[in-house]
């Protein structure tokens, strides 16, 4: 068994014109082979959860917006999907396959840098697995700055050695242009909306 690899939150209801790329970038990823097992997270907001209680937040409570982008979709088959149910980290079944296969390093990718991709990484870094977070292959709905300030608290919380490219970025730091899209991003009307998870 290789390292593997956690998708964290990648699903049509976080796809915006700065997030629409990691979908591509990580089925590239994925093609490679190099990771085995691939493991997803899905964000459900729980009813009763606390971002519909303390934030007011009602979006991506059921699908479309919780199903995994179409990119990924066939590689769920061949990995396993945790529901995250209004948690940001670590979800406990993800937390007790982990120790089940004694994995020591996990590659973590997805979206929001800032948020959710953070903390699993610092969840997986207190539970003594190595994180190791492909930067290329991470993004923010709140766009490259939000995207950056997550960089620079993982950076300080599990050491820079632990950030690192998977050779996707095409050169960037910033998320390409949306194609033949007119602006509004490949999801249409998700683009012009920011989570407020």
């Amino acid at each position: 068994m290789t390292d593997p690899v956690l998708v964290v939150d990648v699903q049509r209801g976080f796809l915006n014109e700065f997030t629409h790329h990691v979908p591509q970038r990580l089925r590239r990823l994925l093609e490679r082979g190099d990771h085995d097992p691939v493991l997803f997270t899905r964000f459900v907001n729980a009813e009763g959860g606390p971002y519909a209680t303390f934030l007011e937040w009602s979006d991506m409570q059921a699908p479309p917006e919780t199903d995994l982008a179409p990119e990924l979709e066939p590689f769920a088959g061949r990995g396993r999907v945790f529901d995250k149910r209004g948690l940001c980290g670590l979800p406990e079944e993800l937390d007790a396959y982990l120790r089940a296969e004694r994995i020591e390093r996990v590659y973590v990718a997805g979206i929001d840098t800032d948020m959710c991709v953070l903390k699993i990484a610092m969840d997986l870094f207190d539970r003594s697995i190595e994180p190791v977070v492909l930067t290329d292959c991470c993004a923010s709905t709140a766009g490259l700055q939000a995207h950056l300030a997550g960089l620079a608290v993982l950076s300080r919380n599990i050491g820079a050695r632990r950030l690192r490219e998977a050779g996707l970025s095409d050169g960037t730091m910033a998320a390409p242009p949306p194609e033949d899209s007119g602006g509004q991003g490949p999801s249409g009307d998700l683009s012009e909306r920011a989570a407020f998870r």
